[in-house]
């Protein structure tokens, strides 16, 4: 009877943790996919051009290029779980202070705030899966990439409308209020999660008395395994924020309207949840290789379709969104198929995104100055083109049955 008392309260607990962790992930990208469809607006009230509103895109990359290499850090010193809880309050902090009426620098420190706190989700959550779900890491890694999907569809169909919806003697809400409601996700998590530090605090407390924890091996720097994680996470990352931040603009150039081009990139997102929970199944075994290079290939084939079809425009979006999901998927898991131990793959995961993001934070900026300098959207998409072809190529290396650390 008592262990089936004991049996019923692990899985509640386990029941717990990862709906705190698909919460989280919840709040991951919605205020970030937000933005694009919006840029137009923000750039008319703001007079922001081209070139500032794609830096205004990177802003969160570099968050996350500064921040997450202090994740891991953070969390050996305070608790992972501590450490994912104040983020969701930086988060919050964040959220209000982007849209904030008065200086055009709460718009930048705010989104450098929202980036910052979710850098270590970003870092901290593959981790968490490691760790309390080791043989479950592939199918629960797909959840939450489902989730982060997700909802950031959500932000990036709804962010328009709800810009528009009429709150004052009939004037739209605007930008401001489109960006800000985002903060009514966070609350669900930041309630769900509280308990995980009292719960976590008592087993980290009889882990630290019944033995020293396994040390990382050797440093994640130093790895070629680590270093072909990285460039295949950065090289995703890039494509993925250069889709969500200029995919309606260049739509609106073939013709699209404000609200269908914020819908065409909220179904850019949906189908990710599709590719997001098939291809668990292909990354099963030991050796990744072409389950890693086939997802870039995809996003090439689509962002081909876009410069020479681009009649077809709402096909080769679907194309490309399929091929994202599935990179961000296979990305997040290499996390903990490259590794042994949640220690290590804290220590990868960290690597992986603060190089990672840094090299994706040019994308936008890039992306839009070309198109800037030549009136066409061809450079910049033979650009796009070059990356995840880059991306390909590094995932047959990334994919091969090796650990990022040794002994």
């Amino acid at each position: 009877m008592v262990d089936t008392v004991s049996g019923a309260r692990r899985a509640l607990s386990s029941g717990m943790l990862i709906t705190g962790v698909l919460l989280v992930a919840a709040n991951l990208r919605p205020v970030l996919t937000s933005v694009g469809p919006l840029l137009d607006q923000i750039g008319a009230d703001t007079g922001l051009g081209a070139a500032a509103l794609g830096l205004l895109a990177a802003v969160p990359l570099l968050a996350f290029g500064v921040i997450s290499p202090l994740a891991h850090g953070l969390s050996e010193k305070f608790g992972v779980e501590r450490t994912v809880f104040t983020a969701l309050l930086l988060l919050i902090a964040g959220t209000f202070l982007r849209p904030a009426p008065g200086s055009i620098v709460n718009l930048w420190l705010g989104t450098f705030i929202i980036g910052a706190a979710i850098a270590v989700g970003n870092v901290l959550l593959p981790a968490i899966l490691k760790r309390d779900f080791p043989d479950k890491m592939a199918t629960l890694t797909g959840a939450y990439s489902a989730v982060l999907g997700g909802i950031a569809s959500l932000g990036a169909g709804l962010s328009v409308p709800l810009s528009l919806l009429p709150i004052d003697d009939g004037e739209p809400a605007g930008w401001r209020f489109a960006l800000v409601i985002y903060v009514v996700l966070t609350i669900p998590a930041v309630l769900v999660w509280l308990p995980r530090l009292r719960v976590r605090a008592s087993s980290a407390q009889a882990e630290r008395n019944a033995a020293v924890p396994a040390p990382v091996r050797g440093s994640v720097w130093r790895s070629g395994v680590a270093w072909q994680v990285t460039l295949y996470m950065g090289l995703q990352s890039m494509a993925f924020y250069i889709l969500i931040t200029w995919l309606p603009t260049l739509e609106r150039s073939h013709g699209r309207g404000d609200v269908a081009s914020g819908w065409d990139l909220m179904m850019f997102q949906l189908i990710g949840i599709v590719s997001s929970l098939l291809t668990p199944l292909i990354l099963k075994g030991k050796n990744q290789r072409f389950p890693a290079a086939l997802p870039p290939l995809l996003i090439v084939a689509g962002v081909l379709g876009i410069l020479l079809l681009p009649g077809a425009m709402l096909l080769w979006v679907l194309v490309a969104g399929f091929g994202c999901g599935s990179s961000l998927v296979t990305a997040l898991a290499l996390f903990g198929l490259r590794t042994r131990t949640h220690r290590e793959a804290s220590a990868l995961s960290g690597m992986a995104q603060s190089i990672g993001y840094l090299l994706a934070a040019a994308g936008p900026p890039l992306f839009g100055g070309l198109f800037a300098a030549t009136g066409q959207w061809e450079a910049s998409l033979i650009l796009l083109c070059l990356v995840s072809a880059a991306q390909a190529v590094t995932g047959l290396y990334a994919g091969r049955d090796r650990f990022a650390f040794t002994g």
